[in-house]
C-alpha cells in the first residue's frame, strides 16, 4: 500500500481548516490504496519519511519563515533521508495573515536541496480560509494521494 505522509504544524483555525481540507481530499473514496499519514513536524521522525511515498508540509507562515517546529523537522531529517528521498514527490500549504513569500522559499530551498520534487505549486493563503481555498487543499490532498501511487 501506498503512504503519504503529512507533516504539519497546526496552531490557529486557519491552518486547522487547511489541515482538515487536505485530509479530506487524500481520504475521497475515488482513490484506493493508499494509506495517508498525519504527523505534527515535532514528532515526525526519519523512519516516518523514509516510509513515506509522497509527502505534503503544512506550516503557517511566522515572522517571514516556515514556522519553527517545520524547521525542526527538516533539522532533523535532513541529513539522515537526504539521499535516500530523492525525487520525493511533495507538496506545500502555507498559512500567513499577510505575506507567505519566506516561508514558501525557505521550504521549497530545503526540500530542492533534498532532492524532493515539487508535485504542485505552493498553496498559500492570507486572511480566513475561504471556499476556494479550502477546494485548493481538498485538491492538493487528493493530487498527493495519487503522487503516492505514483500516478500523477
Amino acid at each position: 500500500m501506498a503512504r503519504l505522509l503529512i507533516v504539519h504544524h497546526t496552531v490557529s483555525p486557519a491552518t486547522q481548516e487547511m489541515l482538515s481540507a487536505v485530509l479530506d481530499g487524500a481520504h475521497t473514496d475515488d482513490i484506493e490504496g493508499v494509506e495517508v499519514g498525519t504527523k505534527s513536524a515535532l514528532s515526525t521522525t526519519v523512519p516516518d519519511l523514509l516510509e513515506a511515498d509522497a509527502v505534503v508540509l503544512g506550516t503557517p507562515a511566522n515572522i517571514g519563515y516556515m514556522s519553527g517546529a517545520l524547521k525542526y523537522f527538516f533539522d532533523n531529517v535532513y541529513y539522515p533521508a537526504q539521499g535516500d528521498t530523492e525525487g520525493l514527490p511533495y507538496a506545500l500549504y502555507v498559512h500567513g495573515d499577510n505575506d507567505t513569500s519566506g516561508a514558501v522559499r525557505a521550504v521549497e530551498s530545503i526540500a530542492g536541496g533534498m532532492g524532493w520534487r515539487r508535485q504542485r505549486p505552493p498553496l498559500s493563503v492570507t486572511g480566513r480560509p475561504d471556499a476556494k481555498a479550502r477546494e485548493a487543499c481538498w485538491e492538493l490532498g487528493a493530487v498527493m494521494a495519487l503522487a503516492a501511487l505514483g500516478e500523477v
